[in-house]
C-alpha cells in the first residue's frame, strides 16, 4: 500500500464557461496530468478527485461539475469543496489519514488558487507535498491597481517561489513519474 496519493483539483467542465479560459496551455497540462494518473493507476497510488461547487457554472445543477472530457476516468474517491482548499469542508484529511497517506501530489486548476491553497493547508497539517507545477493549469491575470498583466508562466513561477522549501517540494511530471515508477 502506498503512502502517497494524487490529488486532482477542479479539473472540471465548469471552467470552460469562464471568460478567462484559453486553450494555450491545455495540451501540455492534459498530457502531464494524464500521465500522472496512468502511472498512479499502474502503481496502485490512490487518485483523489476534487470538484469545486458554488454557484453559476460551479453549481451541481449546472451539470458542469464533472471532469473535463479528456480526463482519464480513474479515481478512488471524489470530494466536493466549497472553499479554495481541498481540506476545510470535504473529509479529505480523514480519508487520507485512515489510509495512512502522508504524501500528496498536487495537480489541477488553478495553480495559484485552489492548488496552492491546498498545498499550503496540507503542509500545515502535516503532509509532505509534491507540487507538480507542470500538471497544474492557470491563466493570465491583471493586477487590479497597476494594470500589469501576469502571464500564466509568471503566476506559476511566483507560486513555485512561495511554496518551495516552505510548503512543498516543486517537482516536474517527469520526476514524479520516475519516482512513482521506482516504487
Amino acid at each position: 500500500m502506498s503512502n502517497t496519493a494524487l490529488i486532482s483539483i477542479d479539473v472540471q467542465q465548469s471552467f470552460l464557461s469562464r471568460p478567462f479560459w484559453v486553450e494555450d496551455d491545455v495540451p501540455a497540462f492534459q498530457q502531464n496530468i494524464s500521465q500522472l494518473i496512468e502511472t498512479c493507476v499502474a502503481k496502485n497510488v490512490p487518485i483523489v478527485r476534487i470538484f469545486h461547487v458554488s454557484s453559476g457554472p460551479f453549481a451541481l445543477e449546472s451539470g458542469l461539475v464533472t471532469p473535463l472530457d479528456w480526463m482519464p476516468p480513474q479515481h478512488d474517491v471524489v470530494f466536493h469543496k466549497h472553499v479554495h482548499n481541498a481540506f476545510s469542508d470535504t473529509g479529505l484529511d480523514y480519508w487520507l489519514r485512515k489510509r495512512k497517506i502522508s504524501k500528496l501530489l498536487i495537480t489541477g486548476i488553478r495553480t495559484e488558487q485552489c492548488c496552492e491553497t491546498t498545498a499550503r493547508i496540507g503542509s500545515d497539517i502535516g503532509y509532505e507535498i509534491d507540487f507538480v507545477t507542470d500538471a497544474t493549469l492557470t491563466f493570465a491575470m491583471t493586477h487590479p491597481t497597476t494594470g500589469r498583466t501576469l502571464s500564466a508562466r509568471d503566476i506559476k513561477e511566483r507560486t513555485e517561489t512561495v511554496l518551495a522549501g516552505r510548503f512543498a517540494n516543486i517537482v516536474s511530471t517527469a520526476d514524479c513519474v520516475a519516482a512513482l515508477s521506482a516504487m
